[in-house]
Order: structure tokens, then sequence, then C-alpha cells
């Protein structure tokens, strides 16, 4: 990088933290409740690094699991008295939220570019997700609807309804550092649950900056002391939050071994957990597809967030008939694939969001070797760019290898070879994992026995759509050890309430179900 590109892009860099207030190479604190940010954090500062140029953006004063319990205090005080307000106002509240992030989204945008390394075009797109979760929720807001069942008792009526349930801790992950997370706190607002936040400690200025925006828009209202956010590691405050029975519910997105953690430790307290978690995903290209279309949702899904998206395409299963026509059009793709910087214009992949992340993508290429995979393309760590640049890989694997049912969270594709339908879909099934599926063909047949119960055992099962890109309409999320939560649009609002059964005699007698007689002078 020539002095003068370093010295235009320190001041950019200047810019885009002093639209949140933030100065680089300063402190921020990553401690707010009550509806302020707190001064009195006592957790370890940690350093936030720009994965572009591997330098220190700003450093975090992080909270401690004192620091958690207090939040988690302030949170349920505050749900004592959000519960009551009328869903359709909590509603209101949620679309001012929406207009808060319209008006600053270019700038929000910037800043996710900046500290998680996505180009500016997903960035954009990742605010946008939180705007129309946000629409969404505001219509939900007057759709938690119950339902009355036809009672087999005289005078009396059956019916279901929902109610608010608590605390929401929201353990999100770097790689969607504002939409999944609001994917929970904006549905989970309108059903009356107030919000903890632990987010990456990779990422933590975007967050600092939409507790910003949280605070901007609820001060003086109703929502005032709804949002905590708790910045720090995953041993103390990630634990304490955990540990906390006055947290019915944990909203956690990450890796397999994190969702069972979560797991197990709500489940101790019997609690709650919406689980997302890991991907290893597959698209399967039949000989009838439709390959420019295939070709542009395979790049998309392989080098997409440079491979750090959960919905990320992991595997490759191609009929052998196109195979070697389709390998060829992927690696001269592949090679079109403009790796820069992701805030300038026409850079299709960025960053590695750390030097770990360096690290895992190269000992993951290392180990598929040994296990006999052979390199396609790629496969280089590009340390003359500065930052964590690598290169997108394309491996040729096999089915049966141990690797290929692990994630490597990488721009890592592995390519097999099929001759059936009914062999890809016992590919596409072979791994623990469950998030995202997809099939490219244009055979109605084909495309519905994947969509049967004999086709893909995913959350998520697409037709000439690649795994990558879901609308917020729909619940997202998977099964087997991708956590089987679901989140967004669609019905997921119902795991952020409890449910309640209720019956009303109106009558002047007391019968009892099931024809029991238990006779009372």
């Amino acid at each position: 990088m020539s002095t003068k590109v370093a010295s235009d892009r320190k001041l950019r860099v200047e810019e885009i933290l002093a639209a949140f207030g933030m100065k680089a190479g300063g402190t921020v604190t990553g401690l707010a409740y009550g509806g302020s940010f707190r001064d009195d954090a006592s957790g370890a500062p940690i350093e936030t690094r720009d994965p572009s140029t591997g330098e220190v953006l700003a450093r975090v004063q992080t909270a401690s699991a004192d620091d958690c319990r207090h939040a988690v205090t302030e949170a349920h005080d505050a749900f004592l008295r959000w519960r009551q307000v009328p869903a359709p106002q909590r509603g209101e509240i949620v679309r001012r939220l929406g207009d808060g992030f319209r008006k600053r989204k270019e700038e929000l945008a910037r800043l996710i570019s900046l500290e998680n390394g996505k180009i500016l075009s997903e960035s954009r797109g990742e605010v946008q997700e939180v705007i129309d979760i946000c629409d969404l929720a505001v219509g939900q807001s007057r759709q938690l609807f119950g339902k009355e069942i036809a009672s087999e008792r005289r005078d009396h009526r059956l019916l279901e309804q929902w109610q608010p349930l608590g605390v929401v801790g929201i353990i999100s992950a770097f790689n969607f550092p504002v939409a999944v997370p609001g994917w929970g706190w904006a549905i989970a607002l309108v059903c009356g649950d107030t919000i903890v936040w632990k987010p990456s400690s990779l990422t933590p200025l975007i967050s600092i900056a939409a507790q910003q925006i949280f605070h901007n828009v609820t001060a003086g209202t109703e929502a005032e002391r709804v949002f905590s956010l708790i910045v720090g590691g995953g041993s103390s405050i990630g634990e304490a939050l955990l540990a906390d029975e006055r947290v019915p519910l944990i909203q956690a997105t990450g890796s397999c071994a994190l969702g069972e953690r979560v797991a197990l430790a709500v489940a101790k307290r019997s609690g709650r957990a919406i689980l997302e978690l890991g991907g290893n995903n597959a698209v399967i290209v039949m000989a009838d597809a439709d390959l420019k279309l295939a070709l542009r949702a395979v790049v998309f899904g392989t080098v997409g967030t440079a491979g750090q998206r959960c919905t990320s395409t992991r595997r490759l299963i191609l009929q052998r008939p196109i195979a070697k026509r389709f390998m060829e059009q992927l690696v001269a793709a592949y090679r079109t694939i403009r790796i820069g910087d992701p805030l300038e214009d026409g850079t299709l992949m960025g960053p590695l969001v750390s030097q770990s992340a360096v690290d895992d993508y190269r000992e993951g290429l290392a180990e598929m070797q040994r296990q006999g995979a052979k390199l396609l393309y790629g496969g280089n760590v590009l340390p003359d760019r500065g930052g964590y640049f690598v290169e997108p890989a394309i491996v040729r694997s096999t089915v049966d290898m141990p690797i290929v049912k692990e994630e490597v969270f990488a721009p890592i594709v592995h390519v097999f070879e099929v001759d059936s339908l009914e062999e890809a879909i016992a590919a596409n099934n072979s791994v623990p994992q469950g998030l995202s599926s997809g099939l490219f063909t244009t055979d109605l047949a084909s495309a519905e026995r994947w969509l049967s119960a004999v086709g893909s055992d995913c959350g998520i099962a697409n037709v000439n759509v690649g795994t990558s890109g879901a609308e917020i309409g729909g619940a997202f999320g998977g099964e087997k050890a991708t956590g089987g939560g679901r989140q967004a649009g669609s019905d997921a609002w119902k795991g952020y309430m409890r449910r309640q059964t209720c019956t009303i005699n109106y009558g002047r007698e007391l019968p009892l179900a099931q024809g029991v007689e238990f006779p009372v002078d």
C-alpha cells in the first residue's frame, strides 16, 4: 500500500468512526444498560482491528460478570413495565428504530465494512435487513394471535393465548453483527421482551454504534431501558448470561461447539435456547440445470463475505456429465474476483475477519490435503496486501473424508461428482449440519423430490437458488447440529413468547373433562 493510499485510508477510517463519536485509536465503553452507556465497566480492555490492514481501530472497555448481572437486573425491571405496554405501541417503537437505521444506513454500512471486512454492497444489505425485520415486526405487533378450541364441556370456552416471556439474551457472531441479532430484538420487543445483547468481541464497535441508535430512538419513551449491551469474553460474561435464571431465553449464533455449550447450560436451569449454528451447506448442479444461473449462485455462495456466512456454500455436488465444464467455468469466474479493500467500489471479496481466521483457513486446507483432497484453485494467503487477505480455494474431495463433515469457516469449497439425484441427495444429507441447501435443475420431478420427505434434510431447501441470501419473511434456521432454532419471519415470533392455555366456565355446573365424576356435597 503506497504512502498516499495509506494516508487516504487513514482519513477515511477516522471519518467512519467519527460518525459515531469514536476516535481512531481511542477507547470506548462496551457496557450499556438502563438507557445509557456506563463508564464503570470492570472487564479487561480489548482491541478491535481493521481486517484490511491489521491496525488497531479502537480499544473497548469490556464488561465483567458482575456488570452482566447488573445489566440483567435492569433488563428484568424494565420487562415488568414493558410487558404492560400494548403490543401495537411496542410496534411503534420498533417502527421508529427502523427509521433510525434508515437514517444511518450508509454510515453504519461503512462501519461494518471497516470492522467486519465484508464489501460495502453486502454491508448495505445487512443494514437493510435490520430495516426490513423492523417493518415485519411492526406488522407482527398486531398479529400476535392465539386461537379458540372447541371445548368438550357445556358452557365452557377453551382458548390459547401468548404472553411476553421476559429478558432475552442475544449472543451474536461477527459475520452479521447487526442483521442476525436484529432478527431477535425486533421480534422480541414487539412480543413484550427486553434485551441483553452480547455481541462478538471481533466487532464491538458495530454493536456500540447500534446501541447508540437504540438510545437515540428510545430516550424519553416507555422503551428507554429495554436494550442492554455487554461486550466481553464468553468465559466471563457469556457464562454469567447463560447461568442467569432471570433470562428465560438465549438466542445464540455461532459454532456447533458454542451451541452445545449454550444448550447444556440453559437446559440445566430449564430455560430455552434458539440456536443458529454451523452450516456446511451444499449446492447440487444436475446435468439439466441452467449452468449460467448455477454458476452465479455458487460464486456468490462461496466467495460472498469471504466465505464467512453461516449459509456459505461449502460443498459443490456436480452430476458427472457437466462436472468438467462447470468446473472450468467456476475457475474462470474465480480468476475475475477482485480481492481488496471492502470500502472500495468494485471489490468483490474483502479480508477474513482476523489472523485467527487466516490460521484456520491455512490449517483447514492442509488437513484436507492430508486426507487426500486435491487443491484445484487458490489456497494462498496474501500477506503482501496487509491485513488478513486470502484467495478463495477449490478442492476436489470425497464424501467420506472426515474433514468434509466439519465446517471450515473460510472461502473453501469441496467438489464432488455424482451419477444421480439420489446419490446427490445422500451426499447433501451426509454431514452433521443441516442449515441451507440448493438444487439446480430444470426437471420438475427432480425439484419436487428434492423438496419431499426423502429430499434435503436441511432447514432451508432451495430450487435454482443458492445457499446464501435468505429473505426475512421466512423462518430462518436449520436442523441436526445446526440447532433446530428458527428466527426472523413466519411464526418464529412464538419462540419469544410463552404459550398459555385458558379454560373459561360461564355456566353454573362444573363438569370435568373426560367424563370424570367427583361428587362433592
